[in-house]
């Protein structure tokens, strides 16, 4: 339910509703930057029908939005009512996502589907794809990703899903992606922005089959951001032995997050779980507990909820949900903008736990 929700909320002109209980929405609500709608559910609603009170929501909201897209949650779901004739003239569609389908990945892509893009043989630029409103990084995401295209001399199609339903509607032939697990299937795929090598790689297959694409430019910033975070990497190992690592998130920027610490600081893996691995989901909180406990790690990347099992671990946000925390500019995690603000976030909270325990020692 929440992947739909954050798929559609990317929408700006699309009115979300969810439909079932408070609950229901306050999570998505309190992940997603963007004004989302709900029924609120109660039990006589839940016992006598709740087609009555969808209908009055969606009557509250038709004059603000050019479509609305109505979520279906658990309870409705189980309850089994028929909410279709709802769906009229195109201007309301529903969405059945509720909880127990799967997890995050799936809802967005049922929610996508809904959708319905389209490629047009004949449009111009690259669409970008990945981007999710449940993602502290989805904003810097999809600047960054809109910035190395422009760099390299491309035009921005469709981004998916930070757009209008009518530009998302008509997507161009290509596609690039800033979080692969949540590819979008749309247009020929160009490769992923998530890691300096493969922005590189990902650019050159846009340079070969578009004509006015340059690669170089982008090349040139790789190898400039590539220096500086060697340079401060190597800074840090001549005072610090590398750190072991626990990481918590989805698998692309678990995969990525754990290449780049090997790669500049020669980091010690300890593990990496992903919650949207098919047979072994890293979404139980005694089992998180448990890996990293054994794990016994310097360094934990996750969310908020692998944060309070950290214990005096260096811990740098890189999943939902990240509490306690003000978020206002829009940091990124794909792009050669990403690779920095990563790379700066851990090194600043190893470098702020050794100081703190040398700080312990002292007193």
């Amino acid at each position: 339910m929440t992947g739909a929700v954050a798929c559609l909320a990317g929408f700006d002109d699309i009115g979300v509703v969810v439909h079932g209980s408070s609950g229901c929405y306050f999570y998505p609500a309190s992940l997603i930057a963007t004004p989302i709608h709900g029924t609120f559910l109660v039990e006589n609603e839940v016992i006598f029908g709740t087609e009555s009170r969808l209908h009055e929501v969606i009557g509250e909201l038709e004059d603000r939005y050019a479509r609305i897209a109505v979520v279906n949650t658990c309870v409705p779901a189980i309850m089994g009512e028929d909410i279709g004739d709802l769906a009229r003239g195109g201007r309301v569609f529903i969405v059945d996502s509720p909880g127990f389908l799967g997890n995050l990945e799936v809802g967005y892509h049922r929610a996508l589907a809904e959708i319905a893009p389209e490629v047009d043989p004949g449009a111009a630029g690259v669409n970008i794809d990945g981007i999710c409103c449940t993602d502290p990084f989805c904003r810097g995401n999809a600047l960054e990703a809109r910035r190395l295209l422009g760099l390299a001399g491309a035009t921005v199609a469709a981004t998916f899903c930070l757009d209008s339903y009518a530009t998302a509607r008509w997507a161009a032939p290509l596609t690039v992606g800033t979080n692969p697990d949540l590819a979008s299937g749309i247009g020929r795929w160009c490769g992923s922005l998530l890691g300096l090598d493969s922005v590189a790689e990902t650019i050159d297959a846009l340079a070969a089959v578009v004509d006015g694409i340059e690669a170089q430019p982008v090349r040139e910033e790789i190898a400039w951001a590539d220096a500086r975070i060697r340079k401060a990497c190597n800074k840090y190992l001549q005072r610090f032995d590398p750190p072991r690592v626990a990481i918590f998130s989805g698998r692309s920027y678990a995969d990525f997050a754990a290449r780049l610490l090997k790669d500049y600081l020669d980091a010690d893996i300890a593990c990496i779980a992903a919650r949207n691995d098919a047979d072994a989901p890293a979404d139980d909180f005694s089992v998180i507990g448990d890996m990293i406990r054994d794990a016994a790690p310097d360094l934990v990347l996750g969310s908020s909820y692998e944060q309070t099992l950290a214990g005096d671990a260096a811990f740098v946000g890189l999943t939902p949900p990240i509490r306690d925390r003000v978020l206002l500019h829009s940091r990124a995690v794909a792009g050669i903008e990403g690779a920095l603000c990563l790379m700066d976030e851990i090194l600043n909270a190893c470098i702020t736990r050794r100081r703190r325990g040398r700080e312990r020692i002292l007193h």
